[in-house]
């Protein structure tokens, strides 16, 4: 199989490689470049829960992240591709990239029914019946407008016995060339009405399964594909697993493609995944703690509503120059969270995402300067791991 070229509009620029395996690029995009090590906040709904997308644009956060499945069920891809697609309904001027909506109905297990055609599946909402196929999703996410679209695959649960996790990886695979085939019809309709183009990145799975993951990374270099992920880990396997299904299935995707690490993680990862060639990294991790009252410092987690806090007249995190630390205490967050008050979601959640777009900066700063192990080292003897 040659399939055509899908590349062109979003050349990734490998900038420097680090001897750790780290790697600093940049992938242009038709909404800006988007310079890697990059970490992607996730918009799930059309937005990132407590931010504005001028907070977005003041982090200098370039891309961000959008699901499928959410979106189709409310308020429908046809509505959002009618009001100016994903980027024009939310304002949002910069790169998106889109989820197929795998995870969101591998989540669903009491809900749905996994067959070739498809995902079958009930509304987490209203409980009414719908149907995703490779074909739908690329329709789904076309609609949706995104700059980087997934493949629709199936996320293989943990802990999964090595046969269905081949069956699962297998016709995950499948549902790639079906993928690949719509997109490159929707493309050329895209092409025609103007539209810019859409990357699409395939997902290697095979849970925990050495030999499994080198297959799919294999059989998935048969597409010449924008980019390519690892889907299917952080889903409940120790951590020294995950790490070594990185380290087996990276060497087998192209080097001059950016890599994709799906839903993972908490900063250790990141810097364990960087450090292993990864490129990029989504999850819902720092908005969602910081709604919990955790936020994330440069010496490790601290829990908010501790009662330590309340009369503490510091900052959250010392070495931190967000506006947050900047003009805020701890005594007045752990009040702000104590209280209910909406105020304290918002600025810990700013201060989270600026925690780990901060985060993937330096490490891209030290992998062009060649100083890579220097920084993980410092990093891990003042981080109190997670």
């Amino acid at each position: 199989m040659t399939p055509a070229d899908d590349t062109a509009p979003f050349q990734f620029d490998l900038i420097a490689e680090d001897p750790t395996g780290a790697r600093a690029g940049v992938l242009h995009t038709p909404h800006g470049p988007i310079q890697t090590p990059v970490f992607m906040p996730v918009g799930t709904q059309a937005t990132v829960k407590t931010l504005t997308q001028q907070d977005l644009l003041d982090l200098d956060a370039r891309i961000i992240l959008g699901n499928a499945y959410h979106l189709y069920l409310r308020p429908g891809h046809e509505r959002i591709a009618g009001l100016g697609g994903l980027h024009g309904f939310m304002g949002w001027p910069r790169a998106i990239l889109t989820d197929s909506g795998g995870f969101q109905v591998f989540s669903l297990e009491e809900l749905r029914k996994i067959t070739e055609e498809g995902v079958h599946f009930r509304s987490h909402l209203d409980g009414s019946k719908h149907l995703f196929t490779p074909e739908s999703v690329m329709e789904v996410e076309t609609a949706l407008g995104a700059d980087i679209i997934m493949a629709f695959d199936e996320c293989t649960p943990y802990p999964a016995t090595e046969d269905y996790a081949r069956q699962s990886m297998e016709r995950t695979q499948r549902w790639m060339d079906r993928c690949w085939s719509q997109h490159q019809t929707l493309a050329t309709h895209r092409a025609n009405a103007g539209r810019p183009p859409q990357a699409l990145f395939g997902i290697v799975q095979g849970s925990v399964y050495s030999e499994l993951r080198k297959l799919s990374a294999r059989q998935l270099t048969e597409f010449d594909l924008s980019g390519y992920a690892l889907g299917g880990l952080g889903v409940g396997e120790p951590r020294d697993e995950m790490l070594g299904m990185v380290d087996v299935s990276l060497p087998h995707l192209p080097r001059l493609k950016p890599r994709y690490m799906m839903g993972v993680g908490l900063p250790q990862d990141l810097v364990d995944c960087v450090e292993r060639g990864v490129d990029m990294f989504d999850c819902v991790i720092p908005t969602r703690n910081a709604r919990n009252s955790t936020l994330f410092t440069s010496t490790g987690r601290v829990r908010m509503r501790n009662a330590a806090h309340a009369d503490d007249d510091g900052p959250v995190d010392e070495r931190c120059s967000c506006p947050t630390c900047q003009m805020h205490h701890r005594a007045y967050l752990r009040h702000l969270f104590q209280t209910d008050e909406i105020l304290g979601l918002r600025l810990a959640t700013y201060h989270n995402v600026h925690f780990y777009l901060t985060l993937m900066r330096q490490m891209r700063s030290a992998i062009i300067d060649g100083t890579f192990a220097d920084w993980c080292r410092q990093f891990r003897s003042t981080y109190q791991g997670d």
